[in-house]
C-alpha cells in the first residue's frame, strides 16, 4: 500500500481553508503509524492564482499540482491511500485508477456534498464542489476525465447538502444512492471526505454541516464494502490538530483493511 499526502488547498473554499495541508500532514502521520507503512508526501505549491474561467487558483490546480500528483502515481505497486487536502485532490488518482481499471472501475462517496457542481453552477469557484462531475468528464476541459467514470457507477453516502445544478446530476442518474444500487462494478475506489461526519463528532472539518454521520456509523459504512476489490482511498478536507485527528484511528483502520491485497471482486447482482 502506497501513502500520498497532498497537502494542497487552493481547491477549497471555507473559513478554515488555509489550514488544510497542516491537517494533511496531521492526518498522513497518523495514517503512517496507524497502518504501518512510510508516507509519500508530494510537493505542493503555496501559491493562489485568480479566478479563471469559473474555477479559482485555476492555474495552480492544472499545473505544478497536478504534475506532481501524476509524477507520484507513476508506478504505484498496490493500492493507494491519498490523504488530502481538499478534495480536488481526487482527480487525479480516480482518473489514474478509471485509466487502469477500466470502465468497470466504481466509486462510493462518502461526502456531505455531491461535488457535481461545474464552473458556470458553482456558486463559489472553489474546485473542490466540481472534482466529481469532473470525473464523469463534464465541466472545464482541462478538468475533464478522459477516459470518464461512467454513469450509474457512483453512489453517494451521507451526501446532505446539494446546489441545485447538483440535485438534477442525482436526478439525471449520474450517480445512485444507496451504495446496494451500485451494479456492474468490477473495481471500487472510495473517497471519505471528513464532512461526512457531524461536526460534534470530529470538530476539524474545512466546511463542516450539522446533521453528519458519527465515527461508528462510517466505519461501519466502509467495513460494509468489504466484499469488493478496492485499488485505491482518499481521504480529505482535514483541519484537525495531531490531537483531534486521534479519534480518526478507527475510519483509517477500516479503510486499511479495504485495501489490504487480495480482496474478492463483488459479485455482479
Amino acid at each position: 500500500m502506497l501513502i500520498n499526502a497532498v497537502p494542497q488547498r487552493q481547491g477549497a473554499v471555507g473559513p478554515r481553508a488555509t489550514e488544510l495541508p497542516d491537517g494533511c500532514v496531521a492526518l498522513a502521520e497518523l495514517a503512517g503509524h496507524v497502518l504501518s507503512r512510510p508516507v509519500h508526501y508530494v510537493r505542493q505549491t503555496h501559491a493562489v492564482s485568480e479566478v479563471d474561467r469559473g474555477i479559482a487558483s485555476r492555474a495552480v490546480l492544472t499545473g505544478p499540482n497536478r504534475v506532481a500528483q501524476l509524477a507520484a502515481l507513476e508506478a504505484p505497486g498496490g493500492p493507494v491511500l491519498t490523504i488530502g487536502g481538499d478534495c480536488g485532490v481526487e482527480l487525479v488518482p480516480i482518473g489514474v485508477a478509471r485509466y487502469r481499471y477500466g470502465p468497470g472501475l466504481g466509486v462510493v462517496w462518502f461526502d456531505a456534498h455531491p461535488d457535481l457542481n461545474t464552473p458556470d453552477s458553482s456558486p463559489s469557484g472553489a474546485f473542490h464542489g466540481m472534482v466529481l462531475r469532473s470525473l464523469f468528464g463534464e465541466g472545464d476541459p482541462e478538468f475533464a476525465a478522459d477516459p470518464a467514470l461512467t454513469p450509474g457507477n457512483v453512489a453517494l453516502a451521507g451526501a446532505r447538502v446539494f446546489d441545485p445544478a447538483e440535485q438534477a446530476a442525482v436526478d439525471g442518474g449520474l450517480v445512485v444512492t444507496p451504495v446496494e444500487a451500485l451494479t456492474g462494478v468490477e473495481k471500487l475506489y472510495v473517497h471519505v471526505d471528513l464532512d461526512v461526519l457531524d461536526p460534534s463528532e470530529f470538530p476539524g472539518l474545512n466546511y463542516p454541516e450539522p446533521g453528519g454521520w458519527t465515527i461508528p456509523q462510517l466505519v461501519a459504512a466502509l467495513d460494509a464494502l468489504s466484499g469488493y476489490a478496492v485499488v485505491g482511498a482518499g481521504i480529505t478536507e482535514c483541519v484537525g490538530t495531531p490531537r483531534e485527528v486521534e479519534v480518526l484511528e478507527p475510519v483509517i483502520a477500516a479503510i486499511g483493511r479495504l485495501l489490504s491485497p487480495r480482496r474478492p471482486v463483488a459479485p455482479s447482482p
